[in-house]
């Protein structure tokens, strides 16, 4: 398992949510970011995750019954010292797999495809390029448990570029021996997304992409989220740093992870899926048995975490615009002092 996939799977059990962690691809810290004990407010904690090394932090947290809210400390431009907004764009990429798995779920539902198809079925000019293709189903490529090899961990694939092809980035998944057999096991693997992706373009005659922004994004009133890069005016989208370098115009369209939103729209897209009317109740029924309601994410500079808690009814989207060295850790602990803070 690469580290991009371990960080993921670490997320996973700590927020009960999704995948999408990440690594700089060097040693992780082991020193772990003091944990305030008694917070006197969100504000506070934010605060101190700034002190411990990370660049800026923009939180939205939605409560029924209470006042919406949306917190920032540090900044979102090294250059010009320009404060974290709250409004800014931000690269929300793994937090796209939701999307993506929510369209799949609504596409066998109106009998476009079967989760039972197979890959080979869908995408018949990669059958002989992708071991158990005639077995691997649409649901195994939603579960991870396809045992494709995941592009992001094979020699030659680099965080340090732009991935701009799509296909090309699915070559690096090509020709090569399955993890294991489809449906034994679990690992996490971008490829099945980037295939889904493809499947779900062929299913539907156009682009999953006007799928998500007319049936997703529309009706939610999600208008500042994004399918890529290019769709975005730039000069709303928080720099991210990852080895102190910054990362923002370091492109990536494959699917699943090229998604650009805010906080507050991160949040409104949560609590649709989770306790909205997002999914009808049959649609539910077939999308909590084979995906998370919660995600988190990680790109070169740019990592997140969409999570609903059932136990107090909160939304809480955290984004920070620091990869690599210690910022994940205190992601996770900054994370978690909220979720505390909240929980009182």
């Amino acid at each position: 398992m690469n580290l991009l996939s371990k960080i993921t799977l670490f997320l996973f059990v700590i927020l009960s949510a999704g995948c999408g962690g990440g690594s700089d691809g060097n040693s992780k810290s082991t020193n772990e970011p003091p944990v305030t004990n008694t917070p006197t407010s969100i504000q506070q904690i934010l605060d101190e995750a700034i002190t411990n090394g990370v660049d800026g932090i923009f939180v939205y947290i939605d409560q029924p019954g209470k006042v919406n809210q949306s917190f920032t400390a540090g900044i979102q431009d090294r250059n010009i010292q320009l404060p974290a907004n709250a409004e800014s764009l931000f690269k929300i990429a793994s937090i796209s797999k939701l999307f993506i798995a929510v369209t799949a779920v609504k596409l066998s539902f109106s009998e476009q495809l079967s989760l039972n198809d197979s890959l080979a079925y869908w995408l018949p000019e990669l059958a002989n390029r992708i071991e158990n293709s005639s077995v691997i189903t649409v649901k195994h490529l939603i579960q991870h448990r396809s045992g494709i090899a995941d592009f992001d961990s094979q020699v030659g694939f680099s965080w340090q570029d732009a991935h701009v092809d799509i296909d090309q980035t699915l070559a690096f998944a090509l020709d090569k021996p399955a993890d294991f057999t489809p449906n034994s096991d679990y690992e996490y693997s971008n490829t099945n997304y980037l295939l889904l992706a493809k499947i779900l373009d062929r299913a539907l005659g156009y682009s999953h992409q006007i799928y998500i922004s007319e049936q997703i994004l529309t009706p939610l009133v999600m208008a500042d989220t994004y399918a890529q890069l290019s769709d975005i005016d730039k000069s709303l989208l928080a720099k991210g740093y990852w080895q102190n370098k910054e990362r923002s115009m370091q492109d990536y369209v494959i699917p699943g992870g090229s998604m650009i939103s805010t906080v507050k729209d991160t949040a409104t897209f949560i609590r649709a899926l989770n306790t909205g009317d997002l999914l009808s109740v049959d649609e539910r029924s077939i999308y909590s048995s084979v995906y998370w309601f919660n995600h988190s994410g990680w790109l070169p500079g740019y990592q997140s975490v969409a999570n609903y808690s059932s136990e107090i009814d909160a939304v809480v989207i955290q984004f920070i615009n620091t990869t690599g060295g210690n910022s994940e850790p205190v992601a996770d602990s900054t994370y978690k002092n909220i979720l505390n803070y909240l929980s009182r």
